[in-house]
C-alpha cells in the first residue's frame, strides 16, 4: 500500500511582513516584561504569578520563528529527520 505525500507548506509563506512586525512585537513585550517585572504585579492572583513565564515561552517562540535555535546554547541540536529513519508496516489482524 502506498503512502499519499502531502505537500508540506512553504515556510517563505507563512513569513509575510506583517507577520514579522507582529512576532517582532511580541517579542519586544516578552522582553520588556522581562527586563522590568513590576509592569504586571505579583499581587494579582494567578496572572502575576505565571507572568515570567509566559514571556520566557514566547520569546523563546519568537526567536524560534526567526531561525535563533536556543536548544543550541544548551548543547541540544535540531534533530534531522531522514526518510530512511521512516518505518512504513502495516498490521493485519487476524480472527
Amino acid at each position: 500500500m502506498k503512502k499519499e505525500q502531502k505537500s508540506q507548506p512553504d515556510d517563505r509563506s507563512k513569513k509575510t511582513p506583517l507577520t514579522s512586525v507582529v512576532v517582532s512585537g511580541v517579542g519586544a513585550f516578552s522582553m520588556l516584561v522581562l527586563l522590568f517585572p513590576s509592569i504586571i504585579p505579583d499581587i494579582i492572583p494567578i496572572i502575576g504569578a505565571l507572568d515570567e513565564a509566559v514571556a520566557t515561552g514566547l520569546l523563546i517562540s519568537c526567536l524560534a520563528y526567526f531561525g535563533v535555535d536556543i536548544g543550541a546554547v544548551f548543547g541540544r541540536s535540531k534533530k534531522k529527520r531522514d526518510e530512511s529513519d521512516v518505518i512504513d508496516a502495516e498490521f493485519n489482524e487476524h480472527e
